[in-house]
């Protein structure tokens, strides 16, 4: 069995390890990332509709300043984000499935809300709601990461920013598939791999089913 590599940050990396073993697959975590906080003052609850959060990671690292927002709406990206705002205490106005342009698509135009999220996000210019985003942690690149399993396997790629990191560590990509969580991930590592494919939503689950393909398909030679 090809084996599956988990790049993610921790805690995340080792949630998705626990599900690709669920699915029989023999994955392993090597995050190229570690979450950290990063200092952020909350603005005046008073003056907003509700949160967005694009990533578990903002609620885990927003720290104190969060009790300050607590009765303000979620609206969150997907269900494990989901889970973590209510999980500290907040009320989920809304809960997306395929992104956050979905979501925001999904909900009422005129709401002020404030985005919590990492340092390396995507922007949502075209969103027709007020967005201030700010940032609450930092994802920082790990020295020293020891990819002697990368060949044959099948890597899992969460972010763009993974996946431009990946292709800067492997010096022989000839031998590893690519599942990646969106078209971006997917273009973020390049050419010369043994196969590159998108995930059909971008979410943990749809990554797992699409890795579990890819992991059924003879590694080239």
């Amino acid at each position: 069995m090809r084996r599956v590599l988990v790049l993610r940050p921790e805690p995340g990396a080792s949630s998705t390890v626990k599900h690709a073993r669920q699915r029989g697959l023999d994955a392993v975590a090597i995050p190229l990332f570690e979450i950290e906080p990063v200092e952020w003052r909350a603005p005046d609850a008073g003056s907003l509709d509700g949160l967005l959060i694009t990533s578990a990671n903002a609620i885990r690292s927003a720290g104190d300043q969060l009790l300050e927002l607590r009765g303000l709406p979620i609206y969150a990206v997907g269900p494990a984000t989901a889970d973590a705002a209510r999980e500290a205490g907040f009320d989920v106005a809304s809960s997306g499935d395929a992104g956050v342009e979905r979501l925001l698509g999904s909900i009422e135009a005129d709401l002020r809300l404030l985005h919590l999220c990492g340092e390396d996000r995507k922007e949502t210019a075209d969103a027709k709601q007020q967005i201030h985003a700010i940032a609450v942690y930092r994802s920082r690149a790990k020295e020293n990461v020891d990819l002697s399993a990368a060949q044959a396997s099948v890597a899992m790629i969460h972010s763009p920013r993974a996946g431009r990191r990946f292709a800067e560590l492997v010096a022989n990509k000839e031998t590893i598939s690519i599942a990646a969580i969106s078209d971006d991930a997917a273009a973020a590592v390049g050419d010369g791999w043994a196969a590159v494919k998108s995930a059909t939503a971008p979410t943990d689950e749809a990554l797992l089913a699409l890795t579990e393909r890819l992991c059924n398909k003879a590694p080239a030679p």
